[in-house]
């Protein structure tokens, strides 16, 4: 399940950190938090899942939940091997889930 869905307090800080209260699937809300860098990279300017460090090449960093559902989206100017900034956002809820009060990658 994504893990908005049984999270409460979402947010990144520092530009790549999530945290989140998440339901353990015992009635208790636990502290969870995930480094994005160790998920997230930058290919060429675009977000790559199962990359890493995108933030060390990106600028502008935001979080938002978005629409009726709060879908949790990440935008951020990516650097390519050219060195032009691209604008990229990717949806947090496409591979990031919530196992038993912790942030699990899909």
């Amino acid at each position: 399940m994504s893990f908005h869905l049984s999270a409460q307090d979402i947010r990144v800080d520092d530009g790549h950190i999530l945290r989140a209260r998440l339901d353990n699937g015992e009635g208790e809300w636990v502290d969870a938090e995930l480094d994005l860098n160790t998920v997230l990279g930058n290919n060429d300017g675009l977000f790559e899942w199962e990359g890493g460090d995108f933030a060390a090449s990106a600028q502008g960093i935001t979080f938002q939940l978005e629409g009726d559902e709060n879908v949790p989206i990440l935008r951020a100017g990516l650097t390519n091997m050219n060195g032009d900034v691209n604008w990229h956002d990717v949806n947090l809820a496409e591979r990031i889930t919530n196992n038993g009060g912790q942030f699990e990658l899909q």
